[in-house]
């Protein structure tokens, strides 16, 4: 094969990058050279496989030589897929759940400077509650530590205000958002409103577990705070608080009591496990 007057050196040890086919030359090619395109296409790849052979560089041997098993790599694709995907969900979500913050508190505000507190409250709790997720890889976390990361940025750690007791309950990640924002409402407003406005105000917070029944009670309790009535009107605080606690199947019960604001969530434990 090749160009008779012409011997071409041995092109099993050259690469396929060092021959090129000049268009203009086609017409003399046919004249002298009898062999197609095709078929000179033909054998370097004959010469390729053969090259490989010897080398001992199959496809095979490369991903060995790399440590990598086709049936692992193909694995991880698909685990990277469903992690992409997964990601996907919690960012449309998390938006969502920040838009709808920014828009409530917005329109429920009496001055800018209110919605704005009201806003960075809200979305530093958000973020709270998405540290500890990160912290149990978006497994769930432990309800008394949803507890205290809600109440730590409102409590003074020379006097503390809180008391928190409760057996050991795991909360799944849907069910984490929910809790930490119901417990940042009820922070902020007793803060402005409740017990925590005056010095020897205190919050008492409990839960119990309702085994035959399958439910969670959980009380937050307010005492030596000033006297409380209740509300003329509705606010976007008190709605997120019963839209958080439908959100999780259970029951919210809110009392204006004179010796202090007691709240109280009635949940089927399945709804924490999802």
């Amino acid at each position: 094969m090749g160009i008779k007057k012409c011997p071409q050196p041995d092109r099993w040890w050259y690469p396929l990058s060092m021959f090129r086919i000049d268009h203009d030359l086609d017409a003399s090619l046919e004249v002298s050279d009898p062999t197609s395109p095709q078929e000179v296409l033909a054998a370097e790849n004959v010469s390729l496989r053969l090259l490989l052979t010897q080398a001992k560089l199959s496809a095979e041997t490369l991903l060995e030589q790399a440590g990598i098993d086709a049936r692992e790599r193909e694995a991880a694709d698909k685990l990277q897929k469903l992690i992409l995907e997964e990601l996907h969900h919690r960012i449309k979500n998390t938006l969502a759940t920040v838009g709808a913050i920014a828009s409530q508190s917005l329109r429920n505000a009496s001055s800018m400077p209110d919605a704005q507190h009201a806003i960075e409250g809200r979305l530093l709790a958000l973020g709270r509650a998405h540290d500890l997720l990160l912290l149990a890889r978006w497994t769930g976390a432990d309800l008394r530590k949803i507890v205290h990361g809600a109440t730590e940025p409102f409590d003074n750690p020379d006097k503390p205000r809180f008391s928190i007791a409760g057996p050991d309950v795991q909360v799944a990640s849907g069910a984490v958002i929910a809790i930490a924002m119901t417990l940042n409402e009820l922070c902020t407003n007793t803060t402005k409103f409740g017990a925590l406005s005056v010095p020897a105000g205190h919050v008492a917070i409990s839960w119990a577990v309702d085994a035959p029944a399958s439910r969670l009670h959980f009380t937050w309790k307010e005492q030596d705070g000033p006297v409380v009535t209740a509300p003329t009107r509705q606010s976007f605080g008190t709605r997120l608080i019963e839209t958080l606690g439908r959100q999780l199947k259970g029951t919210v019960r809110l009392t204006y009591e004179p010796s202090g604001f007691v709240y109280f969530l009635d949940i089927p434990l399945l709804s924490l496990e999802s």
